[in-house]
């Protein structure tokens, strides 16, 4: 046995399947493509799917890859083990109804016995409990022993997931330790025990399980393997943990630096070693892919790894922000096979650092509010603490419950998950009513997915608006049928057409259709998912049938207007990055005939000026007339001629270039106009914020663009009448009017605070007390925020001692709560926080902040009374 590095293997295991005629794919994006069910890519197969069912026809039909994958199910047991990890990269060669098991059995051997030159002896296999046709090829044409193969059952070597292909599976296993492994039963325990390594899970797909359980064969079985990358490279390197494999090493090492510890003289410290280096490799991926963290979906899995790592790293005595610096090591090590680490290099570092930031004003805030928890608990004996305060934690101060159950697990004391989970209930019902379900291979597939992989429709809409056709097939009502009458709306399949389908951000078309006896309108344009161009179309007289020769005419005016916003969203993109910098890259479009909108990575509002200028330069090229053009060409030609592209998109041999002149090139399958001249005027209209890191444009062109102009005059104009004056005396108009304002807000202020002031007697007079603490509170009317902490300040010093102050007010139509309260009442329990949370609650409304000092608001005035009456029950419920 040789000893190979990570990336070593890689290569050798992509060349080898290349070598027995398989296309070598690029990983695809731990984004899921039309896959509703799942989060985040975590199995090499799984981008796979629509392969294996039918839906879309593979580029080959022998495909091999290296997946990278995240999985976090187990994430508890990360660091405490030496095998666990979020992030894998997950070696795989497919065969879509092509070759078997007589082919991928004695490859599998090859490769592992003669290219990496593991020693026979020490390789195991298991097979299907009836899989004789394994057994023959295993014992036959590979020729290992009979004693060194298992037969398993169903839970260890079948592969299924409810209905849909199936089959079972053979196992390969390295054995780590010494003599022989006699039967299954010792199999069984050296395999529970890490002595026998599974390598290489050889799937055959060769049943398709019904809705009644019934295994039917297919006509053409089918090839998933996986093999994980790092538990090979782990045995290549002759090493038990994940860990100590080279790529991994590397990051360690660079993690015990910073925190100027070694690994492996103390238990806990090599936990958060092992934490940190799992979780810089997984961010350091997940955001090359575009994921950006949030408190939703696969955005808050990301910013969960990244807030553990950044705790981890503050328990090894590392300040400060720390893990952007250390995915430079991850894509020093990576970058070859992943090229996308290195493109995006800055824009990881920057967005891992923001994150690290926030994090860290959230930890900071939280655990001294958890620490108030924890003495609490103390006092009381008790080692549980409440759901409410968990999720107080989680939703007001953005403390992840993970962290809260950490630290108190470090404490010997634990979460009310239960209760925690009841305040949870709303946000997970509309997380999960936002992905539908859907069956692990696609069972409950649309009628529109079962177009015939062979229906094939040619786009001539680059160089035609209009072309002469026959109808291949129509769909209507969830079926394939005949014909389609009048009055009826339905789905055309065509042999050609001019019609572009919505794709790559770009609105699909709309037109007309007519041929001898029937004419109707196509109301869309879209591609279903193995790619199939579908018009959407409503009959107006006669009927269409099948087969029927028909004209396609798209219209002209919109696909003109769609083609100047999507040549514009190009120049803009290019003017983006000569203003803000390289790291901007597209992060979504949406093209139609009435505006683009354009999101790109950036981690900043964009200024005023900086907003002008990227008008004026994509303006510049508009009046140079530029000529656009497009060509044809492989994609390593194109990415060599500088072409910007989608990371997380597959292109095929050939691919479309759309230029600028010099000033732009990027990879699209888009239609455009021919001219810069053509989009006659480009104004942006908004500028937002949609994500962490992720801004919005949107802008106009051609005469949307001058109709904008015109509503800014308009407004400008109806501004002159209304202040009387002229245009240029505009600005100093608009300057004195609001001289005028600020004084008279002064006026009105002095009159509250002289107002709220002949409260403050009456107030004081009415104060009483609940377990010991002193209650000043009271219902008022049209007093501001200012004026309310003003009164409430002067209250609290007034009263003193173990005082709590609660001030509520109605002004405009809401309701405006504040609470502050002394060292001394927080001590016997208060938390003005929950205090205005429950009061706002009975106003319709919520708020909530620190145990001194809390705000809240409502929506109905006229509950205030009766909240602020109620405050003595609230007070003895939160009081303990």
């Amino acid at each position: 046995m040789k000893t190979m590095g990570l990336n070593e293997v890689r290569e050798a295991y992509l060349s080898f399947f290349e070598s027995k005629g398989h296309l070598r794919l690029p990983s695809f994006s731990l984004v899921p493509k039309n896959d509703k069910g799942l989060l985040i890519i975590n199995a090499g197969m799984a981008p796979m799917k629509p392969y294996f069912t039918g839906l879309q026809v593979p580029p080959s039909k022998r495909v091999t890859t290296c997946q990278k994958c995240v999985r976090t199910g187990d994430i508890e047991n990360v660091g405490k083990t030496s095998r666990h990890g979020t992030f894998f990269e997950m070696l795989g060669n497919f065969s879509f109804g092509d070759y078997f098991k007589e082919e991928v059995i004695p490859w599998a051997w090859e490769f592992l016995t003669a290219n990496l030159k593991l020693p026979k002896e020490k390789l195991y296999v298991t097979i299907y409990l009836d899989d004789d046709e394994a057994f023959k090829i295993w014992t036959e044409k590979v020729g290992l022993d009979p004693s060194r193969i298992f037969r398993l059952g169903k839970e260890d070597n079948f592969w299924e997931h409810g209905q849909g292909p199936c089959g079972p599976c053979s196992e390969i296993h390295y054995d780590r330790g010494q003599g022989i492994i006699k039967n299954k039963e010792e199999f069984i325990e050296a395999s529970e025990s890490d002595r026998a390594v599974e390598l290489w899970n050889l799937v055959f797909t060769q049943f398709d399980k019904d809705e009644d359980g019934n295994y039917n064969k297919l006509s053409k079985p089918n090839i998933d393997t996986g093999m994980g990358l790092e538990r090979i490279a782990g045995v290549m390197q002759d090493t038990t943990s994940i860990f100590e494999v080279d790529t991994i090493r590397k990051i360690l090492d660079e993690v015990c630096k910073k925190a100027n510890v070694s690994y492996g003289s103390n238990k806990q410290t090599d936990i958060s070693i092992r934490i940190v280096t799992d979780h810089i490799r997984s961010t350091t991926f997940m955001i090359s892919d575009d994921i950006l963290p949030s408190n939703e979906g696969r955005g808050y899995v990301l910013r969960r790894l990244l807030r553990r790592a950044a705790r981890h790293g503050k328990l090894l005595g590392i300040n400060g922000t720390f893990l952007y610096e250390l995915c430079d090591v991850v894509i020093e090590n990576s970058f070859g096979a992943y090229s996308e680490l290195k493109e995006k290099k800055d824009y990881i570092k920057k967005v891992i650092k923001l994150e690290e930031e926030r994090f860290s004003e959230t930890i900071d805030s939280g655990i001294e509010i958890l620490n108030e928890y924890i003495e609490e608990m103390n006092k009381n004996n008790s080692k549980i603490l409440t759901g409410e305060k968990a999720f107080r934690l989680y939703d007001t101060y953005g403390f992840p419950l993970e962290l809260t159950q950490e630290i108190l697990e470090d404490k010997g004391a634990k979460v009310d998950l239960d209760a925690f989970n009841s305040e949870m209930k709303i946000q997970r019902e509309r997380a999960r009513a936002a992905r539908t379900e859907y069956t692990y291979m696609g069972t409950d597939i649309s009628i529109l997915d079962k177009i015939p992989a062979d229906l094939n429709t040619e786009f001539v809409g680059y160089d035609s608006l209009e072309v002469e056709t026959k109808v291949s097939l129509i769909a209507a009502d969830e079926n394939f049928v005949e014909a389609l009458g009048d009055g009826k709306s339905g789905i055309l399949i065509t042999e050609k057409t001019p019609f572009y389908s919505e794709m790559g951000g770009q609105i699909g078309d709309t037109g007309i259709f007519v041929s001898e006896n029937c004419e109707g309108i196509v109301t869309n344009c879209k591609k279903n998912i193995s790619g199939k161009i579908m018009h959407f179309v409503e009959v107006k007289t006669g009927t269409l049938k099948n087969n029927n020769k028909i004209k396609l005419v798209v219209n002209n005016d919109r696909r003109q207007s769609i083609s100047k916003n999507h040549t514009a969203t190009h120049m803009l993109h290019e003017a983006l990055r000569e203003i803000l910098g390289e790291h901007v890259h597209q992060s979504g479009s949406f093209v139609d005939d009435g505006k683009l909108r354009f999101d790109f990575t950036h981690f900043t509002a964009i200024t005023e000026e900086e907003l002008k200028k990227v008008e004026v330069i994509v303006n510049k090229k508009v009046m140079e007339a530029i000529a656009v053009e497009t060509e044809v060409m492989s994609i390593d030609e194109a990415k060599k001629s500088g072409a910007m592209a989608l990371f997380d998109d597959k292109y095929g041999d050939a691919v479309r270039v759309v230029s600028v002149g010099d000033f732009s090139k990027e990879l699209c399958g888009g239609t455009h106009i021919k001219n810069t001249g053509e989009i006659g005027l480009f104004k942006i209209i908004s500028e937002t914020g949609v994500a962490a890191g992720i801004r919005r444009i949107e802008a106009v062109t051609g005469l949307k663009a001058l109709g904008v102009v015109d509503k800014k005059d308009e407004v400008l104009k109806n501004i002159q009448r209304d202040l009387k004056c002229s245009e240029k005396d505009v600005l100093s108009k608009i300057d004195l009017v609001l001289a005028e304002l600020k004084e008279k807000e002064k006026e009105i202020s002095e009159l509250k605070s002289k107002l709220a002031a002949n409260f403050e007697d009456d107030i004081i007079k009415s104060v009483y007390e609940v377990k010991g603490i002193k209650v000043a509170a009271a219902s008022l009317k049209d007093l501001d925020g200012n004026s309310l902490r003003d009164l409430a300040d002067k209250i609290k010093s007034k009263v003193g001692g173990n005082v709590v102050v609660v001030l509520g007010s109605s002004n405009n139509g809401k309701v405006q709560i504040i609470s502050m309260a002394t060292k001394e009442a927080i001590k016997l329990g208060v938390h003005c926080g929950a205090i205005v949370r429950e009061v706002a609650k009975i106003c319709g409304g919520g708020g909530g902040g620190r145990p001194d000092m809390a705000e809240a608001g409502g929506k109905n005035p006229e509950k205030l009374s009766e909240a602020i009456s109620n405050l003595q029950n609230i007070m003895e419920k939160l009081v303990k």
